[in-house]
């Protein structure tokens, strides 16, 4: 019992350390790349913050599971060094003991990574995807700003208006550029107005100049000049919210698991859970006492492990997806998998045996 509460202490020290470190890697990750698609018009710059709130929330299963693998492995790395593990091999236990004493420690932190993945997982991306299609959904009027270009909601369209324009409605000095249908035209004006038609947007350019590319086998380039000048800006948008498999309830995805995308996304929610459970069995058979490797050599070892077993839930979920096998399969195939070399591997150094051990004593039962 003193064992078990001496150990859980130390994996909980290393565990915070370790998720603090995390997080704030994964966050400056995502504020990055949020700032990104904020600059790119994908959301509302008002709204960054929240969408990379949603998208660390998303991603929490991920963190969860490997600062637990780093944290139980740093710290059995550091008993084997400061010859802790010896005073428990000494009193009798073995490395099969340690498991019990793992999973203990570990069972909230799975409970939490499979509600998340099961539930949290799919409200934070449909989260995302309704702040995205608010912001996508907004009017051309809604983005035009004084001083700066700006591209409408199809994308075929740039506008800029001078930044001492009054309002919108009356705006001076406006450049409009439109690229659609192999035809390129650029608009410039001194004046605007904006009116409203029939559910439509129109912009009447006063006093100003408009050239005009059209592509084909004989291309031409016309140039002309106006008084008055009508074009249609945008129509008012229907509000729509597509619907992905990524913001379906897992449930639902259950009932609906016939369909190859709706299977390969719910094995790899089901999977995120499985494997922060092959990590602590991972962990154990992982880390040893050899005297000639530093800390540094179990937590590269420890991420080399995470990256190939994440890069392989990521080919399942492909393959599923494509129809090349069915989740459950995949499911058994991987993580079944995995926890069967792990437990014989455990087996093999609770036993003290080897590899090497096995491959010589079957050669002298052949002889």
């Amino acid at each position: 019992m003193l064992f078990d509460s001496a150990l859980r202490k130390d994996l909980s020290r290393s565990l915070l350390a370790t998720l603090t470190v995390l997080l704030t890697v994964v966050v400056t990750l995502m504020l990055i790349r949020t700032l990104g698609q904020a600059s790119k018009g994908s959301v509302s710059p008002s709204d960054i913050m929240l969408v990379m709130a949603y998208t660390v929330l998303g991603y929490m299963p991920i963190v969860l599971s490997l600062s637990l693998f780093v944290a139980i492995i740093g710290t059995l790395a550091r008993m084997y060094q400061d010859s802790e593990m010896v005073i428990w091999f000494a009193s009798g236990l073995g490395l099969a003991h340690i498991l019990p004493t793992l999973m203990r420690f570990a069972w909230p932190l799975i409970v939490a990574i499979a509600g998340l993945a099961l539930f949290g997982w799919p409200w934070s991306q449909e989260q995302i995807l309704d702040l995205r299609n608010q912001f996508q959904q907004r009017s051309d009027i809604d983005r035009i700003a004084p001083g700066e270009f700006q591209i409408s909601s199809s994308g075929d369209s740039v506008f800029f208006v001078d930044r001492d324009s009054s309002s919108l409605e009356q705006a001076k000095q406006i450049f409009f550029a439109r690229s659609k249908n192999e035809e390129n035209s650029v608009t410039v004006s001194k004046e605007a107005s904006l009116i409203q038609q029939d559910g439509q947007t129109w912009v009447q350019l006063e006093s100003g100049q408009r050239v005009q590319q059209t592509y084909g086998a004989k291309p031409v380039i016309r140039v002309m000049e106006f008084e008055r000048y009508e074009t249609l800006l945008s129509r008012n948008p229907v509000a729509s919210v597509q619907a992905t498999v990524r913001t379906m309830p897992s449930l639902e995805l259950f009932e609906q698991r016939s369909d190859s995308a709706n299977d390969s996304e719910l094995a790899w929610r089901i999977g995120l859970v499985l494997a922060a459970i092959n990590y602590v069995v991972l962990a154990l058979a992982l880390t040893s006492g050899n005297p000639r490797s530093g800390r540094m050599t179990h937590i590269i070892t420890a991420l080399l492990v995470f990256i190939v077993y994440f890069n392989l839930l990521s080919l399942g979920e492909s393959w599923v997806g494509n129809g090349v096998l069915s989740g459950g399969a995949w499911l058994l195939i991987l993580h079944g998998g995995v926890f069967a070399v792990g437990m014989s591997w455990l087996w093999m150094r609770n036993a003290q045996r080897s590899f090497k051990d096995l491959w010589t004593k079957r050669g002298e039962a052949r002889a």
